[in-house]
């Protein structure tokens, strides 16, 4: 088995916000990291808004990995709270602050507080894809079907 990569990690505003715990597996099987709200006051979420909420901090993925960041299902299911473009990619060259991007799918305003976990993040391998480009694909049993073709 593969050891698992190394992530190197900065907290951007170490003056202020020293008191938002860094990314952490909640449980020892957990897949991903929480991420919290490093709000510097609270955030009120309309019905049907976005914000982007900061986390203080940025990372240095190794070369061949990328970060998802994912919705927490239990804000998911009892407020409503997602996430804009779920899974989000941190691309392993990328050295800003890592921010959620968050919207408000439920009936009710939703108020974000300093240090919620808001999202997590699962840091997952990936292979740079070659193309080949022919003038024809090989014969499936779906060929072109989608979106619903199998009467799901």
């Amino acid at each position: 088995m593969n050891p698992s990569p190394i992530i190197k990690i900065l907290r951007l505003r170490p003056d202020t916000d020293a008191d938002i715990p860094f990314p952490r597996y909640m449980t020892a099987q957990s897949a991903g990291m929480d991420l919290c709200a490093a709000l510097q006051q609270d955030l009120m979420l309309p019905t049907g808004d976005r914000a982007l909420i900061p986390t203080g901090f940025a990372i240095a993925l190794p070369t061949g990995f990328e970060a998802q960041i994912r919705p927490r299902s239990g804000l998911a299911i009892k407020h409503g709270i997602g996430l804009i473009n779920s899974p989000g990619t941190i691309d392993a060259d990328y050295r800003g602050e890592i921010k959620i991007a968050v919207i408000n799918l439920g009936p009710e305003p939703y108020t974000f507080k300093r240090g919620d976990r808001i999202a997590q993040m699962i840091v997952q391998k990936v292979y740079a894809a070659q193309l080949d480009i022919v003038e024809k694909l090989d014969e499936t049993g779906r060929n072109s079907g989608g979106f619903g073709h199998t009467g799901q």
